[in-house]
């Protein structure tokens, strides 16, 4: 039987995760489709975006979308995710670029396994103590040593942009209670967190299931952006402090954004997940097959407890069709 309509795209035929757009952000406007363009509406006039070249379409306030337009994100393996304004607030996601679980599968593996989850663990401090055997230390001493990193790390730039640090020091629910180079970090972190959160549900891998931070619904988003937050949104939030600011939550998005603009913070955050989730090949390569859209083909097997998975769409109680 034919089905009606544009058939969607073949997997191999789509634009690969780190060759899109990190993200489009748009609010109080109409969003529709034109041919495939994703097409976006408002008092000023249309602005059309390839669907081809969108890696995650954020949908923030007063935003309404057709369904043709989601249609077509979903034929080009574009995640959309609802945001609160610019960008701050996650709320909800539609279908992820993954076609495979892969990687969902290895994740839920390895944290429910204690010696599995402790290597993981120790692998991500590893990243972010280069050159450090991290391999026999316990979780309490790799704790402590992250611990020391951070301060130093606050302590190095408030000594180079000559601003006065104390602690971290800040109230989730009242951001004009810290200081400004408190506020700064609360918002540029923030910023990271929702590009990683994007990141993390793009490729299918699970927010909840995370190695160091545990009992949050994000916390496998913390665990990865802990390993970026020395390099971005650490230095941003102290150059914003000392810029004298006086909209320092704004001026902060902005210079996270700028910081991450090209791109490649989405293709590494891609490759450090799949690096601590899946066993390396014997010669240490990452192999690109994953990139093309999360890979892998999109067929459904099933799982066998004596041996290879099985093909589904058969019937093995003697047919041979089941679906």
């Amino acid at each position: 039987m034919k089905i009606p309509g544009v058939p969607p795209a073949e997997l191999a035929d789509l634009n690969r995760a780190q060759d899109r757009l990190s993200f489009v952000y748009l609010e109080r406007c109409v969003i529709h489709r034109d041919s495939n363009a994703i097409t976006a509406t408002d008092d000023k006039g249309v602005v059309h975006i390839p669907a081809a070249t969108l890696g995650v379409l954020m949908l923030g306030p007063g935003t309404t979308i057709t369904q043709q337009a989601m249609m077509l994100l979903a034929d080009n393996g574009a995640t959309a995710v609802w945001v609160g304004e610019h960008g701050i607030r996650y709320y909800a996601h539609g279908r992820s670029l993954a076609r495979s679980s892969r990687l969902l599968v290895a994740q839920a593996a390895a944290v429910s396994h204690r010696d599995r989850r402790l290597h993981v663990a120790r692998a991500m401090y590893r990243m972010r103590f280069p050159g450090e055997d991290t391999d026999t230390l316990t979780m309490q001493q790799l704790r402590g040593k992250e611990g020391a990193r951070v301060r130093r790390c606050y302590r190095e730039h408030a000594k180079r942009t000559g601003i006065t640090w104390s602690q971290r020091e800040y109230d989730p629910d009242d951001f004009t209670s810290s200081d400004p180079v408190n506020q700064a970090l609360s918002a540029a972190h923030a910023c990271l967190y929702g590009i990683v959160h994007a990141v993390v549900v793009a490729i299918g891998t699970a927010p909840g299931l995370g190695f160091v931070h545990t009992g949050h619904d994000r916390s496998f988003v913390y665990d990865i952006a802990d390993l970026y937050k020395a390099e971005i949104t650490i230095p941003v939030a102290f150059d914003i402090a000392a810029s004298g600011s006086t909209d320092i939550g704004a001026d902060t998005r902005r210079a996270v954004r700028d910081r991450v603009h090209n791109g490649a913070i989405l293709e590494r955050c891609v490759r450090d997940i799949r690096n601590l989730l899946l066993t390396p090949r014997p010669t240490g390569a990452v192999d690109d097959e994953w990139l093309d859209v999360e890979a892998g083909d999109d067929t459904v097997r099933l799982w066998d407890d004596t041996g290879p998975e099985q093909a589904s769409g058969r019937n093995y109680g003697g047919g041979e069709v089941d679906f």
